[in-house]
Order: structure tokens, then sequence, then C-alpha cells
């Protein structure tokens, strides 16, 4: 058997290559996400916008799962 420096050196080049661009890929897309996002994407809506998630304990709320579901399907949302 009849091994090639040579051809192991290519690949081994285009290995490495293929690494690095896959890595500044990777670091690309990252700042693009960062970019596009929201600075504080859970902020006070402005505007005429409603915030319909409200904090805290589930069982200050009269609804109970049943009734969110229902609603949920009832809606169609």
């Amino acid at each position: 058997m009849i091994l090639s420096v040579r051809k192991w050196v290519q690949r081994f080049k285009f290995l490495v290559t293929f690494v690095i661009l896959t890595y500044l890929m990777y670091l690309l897309l990252a700042v693009i996400t960062e970019w596009i996002q929201p600075m504080d994407r859970y902020r006070e809506p402005g505007g005429r916008a409603v915030k319909v998630f409200h904090p805290g304990d589930p069982a200050t709320h009269p609804d109970g799962m049943i009734d969110r579901l229902r609603m949920f399907y009832w809606y169609g949302q």
C-alpha cells in the first residue's frame, strides 16, 4: 500500500480551510443575529400595543388551565 504524503497534505489543508470558514460563518451569523434582535425584548410596549402577559402567581388569576385551553380553542389561536 502506497501512502502519498502530498495527497494527505492537500486533504489536511482542505479540512483546516473548511473548519476555519465554517467558524467564520458561525461568527458572522452570530453578529447578524445580535444586530437584528431588539435591545430589550421584554419592555413595556409603546403606542396602542397591549402587553398580554401578566407576571405573578397563577393562583391569583381566576381562570384555570382548562378555561385557558378552552379559550385558546374558541378563538382559534
